[in-house]
């Protein structure tokens, strides 16, 4: 009995192992019948696709005009038409298509160029059919005096501005960054090139709320000076235009040791005036106010042989 049982089990299993092969033959067949039809189906999408793209994507329903294309609001120191420079300057003046799949790329591209623009934050397709475009634009905060005479704008981080958009009006309220000798070493929308316009720039953007009241002029820088740690950095003065002199000291963020941050001199110039009738000036003679110390408020008047620099005509 145990003969025949052996014989029957060697028997069928061949038959077994048969079945199971033509099993796996058949699913891969399967596999491989599915796989070229897959790509068949892309291939003939993708075929149709690139047959029929160029009316899709320019058909009226898809299409947007420069006036769906929104922006964040221009400030108020801001008067040219930045929108209308910027589409025209990369030819996107046309209309222009939301199925375009590079379309937001080449929108934030061409603002990001403009020298007003700081960063794209983002740039989004909305419905109905638009184009959002969010924007960090740059502020004036000084004017730089260079040999002409003439005024160029900067930014807080010393960049280059379009002087189109200042009058010579407008130019004269500006805080001047004095006795620059260098020239912009790039475009408009690009950095000065020069640390004491930099560190003038970086001083002027946080006296932005006060230097008008303090009846602050002039920017100029001091002197170059090495800390415990060998680092070099330039030291500023401001001047009133009554020749009042403040020792400021290094920009904001490079203070060393014990000098006073920005916002610590800031205060001691606003505590002062707010003492003196609003004014940093001695109704005498010029002083100087030094508020580097990291203690107080240093005054004292100017030595009488101390060259007094002249408040700068230029229109």
């Amino acid at each position: 009995m145990s003969a025949k049982k052996s014989d029957t089990s060697v028997a069928e299993a061949p038959a077994r192992s048969g079945g199971l092969w033509g099993l796996v033959r058949g699913n891969a067949r399967w596999i491989v019948f599915i796989g070229v039809f897959v790509g068949v189906s892309v291939f003939g999408w993708k075929t149709l696709w690139e047959a029929v793209r160029e009316q899709v994507i320019s058909a009226a329903d898809n299409r947007i005009d420069p006036e769906q294309i929104e922006t964040t609001p221009l400030p108020a120191w801001i008067h040219t038409d930045l929108k209308a420079e910027v589409l025209r300057d990369a030819s996107l003046d046309g209309p222009l298509s939301l199925l375009d799949p590079e379309l937001t790329v080449r929108v934030a591209h061409a603002f990001a160029l403009h020298p007003w623009v700081a960063k794209v934050q983002r740039v989004s397709k909305r419905s109905p059919a638009g184009v959002t475009v969010e924007l960090v634009y740059r502020r004036p905060v000084a004017m730089v005096e260079v040999p002409g005479p003439s005024l160029l704008p900067v930014d807080g981080e010393g960049v280059l501005l379009p002087t189109a958009d200042f009058s010579p009006t407008e130019a004269l309220r500006y805080l001047r960054i004095a006795e620059i000798t260098t020239s912009p070493q790039g475009p408009v929308g690009t950095r000065w090139g020069d640390t004491h316009v930099t560190g003038g720039a970086q001083i002027a953007a946080a006296l932005l709320a006060d230097w008008e009241t303090l009846k602050l002029y002039q920017i100029v820088s001091a002197a170059r000076q090495v800390d415990a740690n060998g680092a070099e950095s330039d030291t500023y003065e401001l001047y009133t235009r009554e020749r009042t002199r403040v020792d400021w000291g290094r920009p904001p963020g490079a203070e060393t040791g014990t000098e006073a941050k920005a916002a610590q001199k800031i205060e001691r110039l606003r505590s002062y005036a707010a003492q003196h009738g609003g004014s940093l000036e001695d109704p005498t003679a010029p002083q100087r106010l030094d508020v580097r110390s990291a203690s107080s408020l240093i005054v004292a008047p100017r030595p009488p042989l101390e060259t007094l620099p002249e408040a700068s005509s230029t229109q």
